[in-house]
């Protein structure tokens, strides 16, 4: 893929062979996030799983002390009684049976999130296909299937992060915006990194964790030591 003279420039700012320090890492992602908006900054796992066996999956959800940067656009699936509770813990789509046919109708989807209650996932199974490429799909795992749907709809709107690997074994997660004080990034960073270590697989052993990096928006990478 090739790169712009913008990128080749930043690039040079990171030593190819140094593993930095997250807080050294964080300072020099800032030097390096050039566009014209707010840039967010992202972590980079690169895991020691293979992608292809289910039980080798790596996926869960931690609540940002600091929050992204971003509000989430949130879809709830839910019974007639739980609506208003989900409409007043902010979720932007609501319904049950009747929204889970729209989608199945226009295959199109307008939110980055969905919870649903226990109830409904039956339902969900008919569109299993669309949710769950695009890593949609509710999943008790990541607690995005929840009877206090107001609380999980409260927390998914106030910071909390699903993460999951894609088929390379890697998770890429934002974790803040560059206009965030350094000592926010990292206590996001830090609570990221928990999560995903704490979502290890059971049938793992040795190194988990092959590399760790973090960049801002279309800048370079920069290997980070987190131990």
């Amino acid at each position: 893929m090739p790169r712009s003279k913008r990128y080749i420039e930043l690039k040079k700012l990171v030593d190819p062979d140094k593993v930095y320090k997250l807080s050294e890492a964080i300072l020099l992602a800032k030097k390096t996030a050039r566009t014209k908006f707010d840039s967010s900054l992202e972590a980079h796992f690169r895991l020691n799983i293979d992608a292809s066996k289910g039980e080798q999956q790596v996926r869960g959800g931690v609540i940002l002390p600091h929050g992204t940067g971003k509000t989430k656009k949130v879809a709830a699936f839910v019974t007639s009684k739980s609506e208003a509770a989900a409409k007043e813990a902010g979720a932007d789509l609501v319904g049950g049976k009747e929204l889970i046919d729209k989608i199945k109708t226009t295959q199109k989807i307008e939110f980055e999130v969905a919870v649903a209650e226990p109830e409904l996932m039956k339902d969900l199974a008919v569109i299993a296909k669309i949710l769950g490429p695009k890593g949609l799909m509710p999943s008790p795992k990541n607690e995005t299937v929840a009877k206090d749907i107001k609380k999980a709809v409260a927390q998914l709107k106030g910071g909390k992060v699903n993460f999951k690997n894609d088929d390379t074994g890697n998770i890429h997660q934002i974790f803040g915006k560059t206009s965030f004080e350094n000592q926010k990034l990292e206590e996001n960073f830090k609570a990221l990194y928990d999560a995903v270590k704490k979502a290890k697989p059971s049938g793992i052993k040795g190194n988990y964790l092959a590399n760790v990096s973090i960049n801002a928006t279309m800048g370079p990478g920069i290997k980070i030591s987190v131990e």
